[in-house]
């Protein structure tokens, strides 16, 4: 509301700012979640029950849009999203902003969908839709205010000089990312490597929505740095305490899915509270001091 242009009045002093992302699966649930409060403590919450499989890959598809996952069929939930996606790309967006390629933006949307998860390069995007670096950075900053996607930045200190500083793009909603990418239950079944990326995001909207929530004040970050050690999700609270989060869709978790988590713990030093590797299983597993594989339900309990 407050980017368009009738809007006279800053309206400082009589309104808060609340943003309302998709439905959590604590939410969905009906459960009250100690994951974030946990995660800094290192006493992740023990599912009573995980969520893992298939239930797991219908909950990442479905979503967490009211009216779309209110429909029983998986079809008509992509029916839904599919006119949602249109209004947003084509009639929300001309009324915030004066775009020169406004028919190009379903195309360019579903390119950033194939980049999910990835570190955004806005030339070679661009050049996707024959538009530049500055007009691909704008276009993607158009479609964060109308929470379509976000942009994580980079985690970085001092004491590790070979650090990776381009951010990395997620969009906010799985449901939407799945049509987006044209992936169903069945096309997940046949190829379980396309769920990696959705997975991913999947995980990164559940912790935005519980950071919006939480009484702790953190701040979201990726970590990568250029020997391709990477943690998916970094939390710094506001007293610079730092925690890791890593996404994997396997059902088993490895110690070498912990070094990226280890070389963040190094980086950080003291100020390293917890990593985490969260998997497709029902069990949670010690990998050391400090680290741990756990469910993916641990993020809704």
């Amino acid at each position: 509301m407050l980017t368009l242009p009738r809007v006279a009045d800053s309206l400082a002093g009589r309104m808060e700012t609340i943003r309302l992302l998709p439905l959590a699966q604590a939410e969905l649930l009906g459960r009250k979640t100690t994951f974030l409060e946990g995660l800094f403590a290192g006493k992740l919450p023990r599912p009573d029950r995980s969520m893992v499989g298939d239930e797991l890959t219908a909950a990442v598809l479905g979503g967490g849009y009211p009216e779309a996952i209110a429909r029983t069929r998986e079809r008509r939930r992509q029916d839904w999203i599919r006119s949602y996606l249109t209004s947003v790309l084509t009639r929300d967006l001309r009324d915030i902003a004066e775009i020169e390629r406004l028919t190009e933006l379903p195309k360019f949307a579903r390119l950033l969908a194939e980049h999910s998860g990835q570190l955004v390069n806005y030339s070679a995007l661009g050049s996707g839709i024959n538009v530049t670096y500055k007009t691909s950075q704008r276009y993607i900053g158009l479609l964060e205010q109308v929470f379509l996607v976000a942009t994580l930045q980079s985690w970085y200190t001092n004491a590790i000089k070979r650090v990776v500083k381009t951010p990395k793009l997620h969009f906010l909603d799985s449901g939407v990312l799945a049509v987006s990418r044209g992936l169903t239950s069945a096309r997940v079944k046949v190829d379980r490597s396309a769920f990696g990326a959705l997975l991913e995001s999947f995980v990164f909207g559940e912790v935005m929505k519980l950071l919006s929530w939480s009484d702790l004040r953190l701040v979201p970050f990726h970590f990568r740095d250029q020997d391709d050690h990477e943690v998916d999700i970094v939390l710094e609270r506001e007293d610079g305490a730092i925690a890791g989060i890593e996404v994997k869709p396997s059902a088993t978790a490895l110690s070498g899915d912990f070094a990226g988590l280890r070389k963040l713990a190094d980086a950080a030093g003291k100020r390293f509270a917890f990593g985490v590797v969260l998997y497709d299983s029902d069990a949670t597993v010690p990998f050391g001091e400090k680290l741990a594989a756990a469910p993916i339900s641990c993020l809704w309990n």
